[in-house]
């Protein structure tokens, strides 16, 4: 099957596995992030961590957030370390492709084993319309492409 930018996945998950298969479970969220940054750094990424980026609205900054890993300014990684990936995660997640316009995201859950959610931006325009007054079937059968219209 191919995906956006699956050859880079596939490397990220590989470090991923390679962080939980040396530390384990049940460490916080911060050592997991700040050994995989290292993990990706030795294999060659370009990693930014805890990018802060921001939402505006008529040019004037409205809202922040913080990206926990930014590679090779193709991918965010949001880190976790928790029991479950919630859609909640997964909302956080779109927030940062929303604000960066990078189009894939990843949440890499360090839990009793990894656990793995792919976000892509194009899936953002159904989301935005299931939170708003319209429902996706009145839109349109593409909502992206009503956007605006």
């Amino acid at each position: 099957m191919d995906y956006l930018h699956k050859e880079l996945t596939e490397k990220i998950i590989s470090c991923a596995f390679e962080v939980h298969n040396y530390l384990g479970y049940g460490f916080a969220e911060k050592v997991y992030e700040n050994a995989f940054r290292m993990e990706l750094e030795q294999q060659g990424f370009q990693v930014i961590q805890q990018k802060a980026l921001t939402v505006t609205y008529k040019d004037i900054v409205v809202g922040e957030y913080i990206a926990d890993l930014i590679v090779n300014d193709l991918v965010i990684i949001e880190v976790k370390a928790i029991k479950n990936i919630d859609q909640a995660h997964e909302a956080q997640l779109m927030n940062y492709l929303k604000a960066t316009g990078i189009k894939l995201g990843l949440i890499i859950n360090f839990g009793t084993r990894v656990n793995i959610k792919r976000i892509f931006s194009e899936n953002l325009c159904a989301s935005v319309f299931i939170c708003g007054k319209n429902s996706v079937k009145s839109v349109a059968k593409n909502p992206c492409q009503s956007v605006g219209s």
